[in-house]
């Protein structure tokens, strides 16, 4: 197959682009599941609450201003297909620069320091963002941007599990966590739960599965059946909307698997607060 040159200006462009909108326009599967809540949820204050994060994400949309002042780590999966060729530029500079260029021009919160651990100071502009590469086939490049606030961020987890723990273990490491968590992470949360691989794999696993769309379930019926079940026991807490109490901690929670080494058994959970902010694009 003859090859397709792609302007490494193109990737800037687009992931500029996602970092604005991300910030403002929630997707549609979110808003559904939010006004679902709404419906199932019975506590008086857990209804006051989700009613405003409807009008506080319909007001977003209308002005195009952020749904929320934390506007988030900027996390870039890119699938390359490996019929593509790159001009114009170093890729993984384009990609920063799309940062800097979309939250520089929207005005959106810098969030991110240079030094994790002595100096703290901010970079400024939200950069570097945190690049994940998978070569697939094809000759198109898929950009997906998640914004990642801290405070959900700070909720996640990563548990080496021994295998004699089984899917039981799994399940107590999820529903600790979230228990744990309780209102930090402003929910109705979404939940990433990755299973297998290694450590760091696992910890990417729990990532993706954020950004299924919501109301997916895994392809495997038995980890679809665990997703559901999940569910209900976290919404079964009465943690509830912002930690208040009520029905609805969690809108979704999303499994993805990974087979792993005979002595492992990684797990980990990454949380998405309400706003659940990510978008995509392809070149």
């Amino acid at each position: 197959m003859a090859k397709r040159t792609v302007q490494t200006s193109e990737i800037t462009e687009k992931v500029k682009q996602l970092c604005t909108s991300a910030s403002w326009d929630l997707d549609d599967d979110l808003i559904t599941s939010i006004k679902e809540g709404l419906r199932v949820e019975e506590s008086p204050t857990g209804k006051q609450i989700l009613e405003q994060i409807l009008e506080n994400a319909r007001i977003s949309r209308e002005t195009k201003l952020p749904s929320c002042q934390d506007t988030g780590f900027a996390i870039i999966f890119l699938e390359i297909g490996q019929d593509v060729c790159f001009e114009g530029g170093d890729l993984n500079e384009a990609v920063h620069e799309g940062v800097r260029q979309g939250y520089g021009e929207a005005y959106l919160r810098k969030s991110i320091v240079d030094d994790p651990a002595i100096d703290r100071k901010n970079t400024r502009d939200n950069t570097p963002a945190v690049i994940h590469t998978e070569i697939v086939k094809g000759d198109r490049v898929k950009i997906v941007l998640a914004a990642k606030g801290g405070g959900s961020e700070n909720m996640s987890g990563v548990a080496m599990l021994k295998p004699a723990d089984g899917i039981e273990g799994v399940r107590r490491f999820v529903i600790e966590r979230v228990k744990k968590a309780g209102g930090n992470p402003c929910p109705p949360i979404i939940v990433g739960v990755g299973i297998g691989g290694t450590f760091e794999k696992c910890a990417l696993l729990a990532k993706k599965a954020l950004l299924r769309p919501l109301g997916s379930h895994h392809p495997d019926k038995r980890y679809a059946a665990f997703e559901t079940e999940l569910l209900e026991e976290i919404n079964a807490s009465g943690i509830g909307p912002q930690g208040l109490g009520g029905r609805v901690t969690a809108l979704a929670v999303h499994v993805e698997t990974f087979p792993c080494h005979i002595a492992s058994l990684p797990a980990a959970v990454n949380v998405n607060c309400h706003a659940s902010r990510h978008k995509e694009a392809i070149i």
